[in-house]
Order: structure tokens, then C-alpha cells, then sequence
């Protein structure tokens, strides 16, 4: 047998093993539910993940909830986008990054004012998606308890989806969730080569 034929016969070997093992797990995966979703990590990329979902949720005519904590008001593309659909609605309540602030009193009540939003969204079972952006963040501060947090998770609509973003999920968060993605920097513009937040890529 020459190469060519036994490079083919390899790969149709491997591609042969890999449809089985897709076919097993298709025949498994037999539950339908929301999901808990969490994307933490130092790496970029979390929060457009979630952005990624919002949009093939609108694709499929899922009612969507957003509340952006610690941002601030500062005009993003992706929200200026979303909001115009009439099935997206969207809150940033946030003061900007903690350094900014240096006000923790400030910060908890803000942070308290948008878990107010948040609740409405989680108890709404219209709302078939909730994106959460940096409340892992606000967990990781303790402006809010994440004790407090997860029984209003677990108490929402059998098939409503939860998105939470942000580093430093803590633990029982990601105890309780369905999904975590750790996402990790390898290299970053800002940081290691002094590049300016980019149009189109941070904002």
C-alpha cells in the first residue's frame, strides 16, 4: 500500500471513530433544560462570548435580559446594536471599574440596585435568556453574597437560560452551574505591548 492510500485509510479510520463517539453522545444527551452558564478567567473574551449567545438567541426569538454591573455608561457598540432589537432589553447600571470609584459603600449599593434587575429578569419566566455581565466581579467583592445569589437561580423557569460573566467566579457558583469556561491569556495588547482599548474589539 503507498502512502496516499495508507494516509486514507487512517484518516477514514479516525473520522469512522470520531462519528461514533458523536453518535453515542447525541444518543445521551436526552435532557432538555436552562442552562447556568458561567465564563470567568483573566482572559479576554467572556463577556463576548455572552454577546455571542445574545445574538443567536434573538435569531431564535428568545426574549433577553441583560444587566451590565460595575461598567459604567460609556458607550459600547454591542449595546448600542442589541437594544434596537424590540426582544433585547438591556440595563448598565455600574459606576465604572472599583479603582475608579474607591467608594465601597457606593459600590455595594450599585451593586444592589442591579441585582434588583437582575431578580426582575430571573423572575420573569417570559424572559427565556439573562445575561449577567461582571457579576462574578461583584461576587469576588463581596458586594453582594453569592449565598444570596443562587437560590434565586435555582428558583427560576425550568427551561430559562443564565449567563454570568466576569473573573473570579467563586466557588459555589461554580459548583452550582451547568457551564464554566475558564478563559486564560496567552498575550494581550494592553498589557503586554501598551496598545489602546480598540474600536470594534473592547468597546
Amino acid at each position: 500500500m503507498d502512502d496516499q492510500n495508507s494516509d486514507e485509510a487512517k484518516h477514514k479510520r479516525m473520522t469512522e471513530r470520531r462519528n461514533a463517539g458523536y453518535e453515542r453522545k447525541q444518543a445521551r444527551a436526552t435532557i432538555e433544560k436552562g442552562l447556568l452558564l458561567v465564563l470567568t478567567g483573566p482572559g479576554k473574551g467572556k463577556s463576548s462570548s455572552a454577546l455571542g449567545m445574545i445574538v443567536r438567541g434573538i435569531a431564535h426569538g428568545m426574549k433577553i435580559g441583560v444587566v451590565q454591573f460595575i461598567k459604567g455608561a460609556k458607550a459600547t457598540g454591542e449595546r448600542d446594536v442589541l437594544t434596537k432589537f424590540p426582544n433585547v432589553e438591556w440595563h448598565t447600571i455600574g459606576d465604572g471599574f472599583t479603582w475608579i470609584t474607591q467608594n465601597r459603600e457606593q459600590d455595594i449599593a450599585t451593586a444592589k440596585r442591579a441585582w434588583d434587575q437582575a431578580r426582575t429578569f430571573i423572575e420573569d419566566p417570559s424572559y427565556d435568556m439573562v445575561v449577567l455581565d461582571e457579576l462574578n466581579a461583584v461576587l469576588h467583592y463581596q458586594y453582594l453574597d453569592v449565598e444570596s445569589v443562587l437560590p434565586v437561580f435555582a428558583a427560576r423557569a425550568p427551561m430559562q437560560h443564565v449567563i454570568v460573566t466576569g473573573r473570579n467566579a467563586p466557588a459555589p457558583l461554580i459548583e452550582a452551574a451547568d457551564l464554566v469556561s475558564d478563559v486564560h491569556v496567552v498575550k494581550h495588547p494592553y498589557r503586554d505591548q501598551g496598545v489602546k482599548a480598540q474600536r470594534g474589539i473592547e468597546f
